[in-house]
This record gives structure tokens, C-alpha cells and sequence, in this order.
């Protein structure tokens, strides 16, 4: 039993490891907007709301180890911290062309909102 258990585990490990895309990530959107108040009970939307703060972490990590190295980084929030709705977010990612969005991670798209809400001036 332990070895079935296991064997579940890691064959759902790399699915768990791969990030998720921006194109998955506005087709479940747009899934959950469609359910309408509905949307509230869904497991999708924690899961959405889980992959931006991923994201958020990931690309903060990034640029402060960019300014600790002294580097200067992809982009410079103001030091109460910067702000951005879902309604922004959903508004880049529809931005982003559809054949980059399908190999565009969240990550890589939330940077890509933030290094041009956010420019460093020099």
C-alpha cells in the first residue's frame, strides 16, 4: 500500500513542479468568472489566487537578490510597496500575445506587469 502511495507521488510530482502557464491560467479565469458568484466555492480560484502568490514571491526574491548583489533590478515598486488588482493583472496577461501566453509562465508575466508598472529610473 505504502509503495502505491508512493508511486502516485511521484509520477504527480513533475505536474506539481511545472508552473503554470498564462494561458491556463485565463482559461480558468475566464472558467470562474462564468460561474458568476459560484466562483467563490470553487477550488479554482485558490488555485489562482495561489499561483500569483507564488509568482509575487518569486519575482520579489529575484529582485532583491538583484539589489543585495548590486545589480540593478528588473524593476524598482515604490518602498510602501507596490499594488496591482486582478482586474490589472487579467488586463496584462489578455495584453500578452496568445502564442507567448501558452509558453509564458505566470511568473514570467506577472515580472513583465511589474518591470513596466514599476521602471527603475536610472
Amino acid at each position: 500500500m505504502k509503495k502505491l502511495a508512493l508511486a502516485a507521488a511521484l509520477i504527480a510530482l513533475p505536474a506539481a513542479l511545472h508552473a503554470m502557464t498564462v494561458a491556463v491560467f485565463l482559461e480558468k479565469a475566464e472558467a470562474l468568472k462564468a460561474r458568476g458568484a459560484l466562483a467563490m466555492f470553487s477550488s479554482d480560484l485558490s488555485l489562482l489566487k495561489g499561483e500569483v502568490r507564488t509568482a509575487a514571491a518569486a519575482v520579489r526574491a529575484e529582485r532583491l537578490a538583484a539589489e543585495r548583489a548590486g545589480r540593478r533590478p528588473a524593476f524598482c515598486p515604490p518602498a510602501a510597496g507596490g499594488r496591482f488588482d486582478s482586474d490589472e493583472l487579467l488586463r496584462h496577461f489578455y495584453a500578452i500575445p496568445p502564442a507567448q501566453r501558452a509558453r509564458m509562465e505566470v511568473r514570467d508575466g506577472l515580472r513583465s506587469l511589474l518591470v513596466r508598472k514599476y521602471p527603475c529610473r536610472a
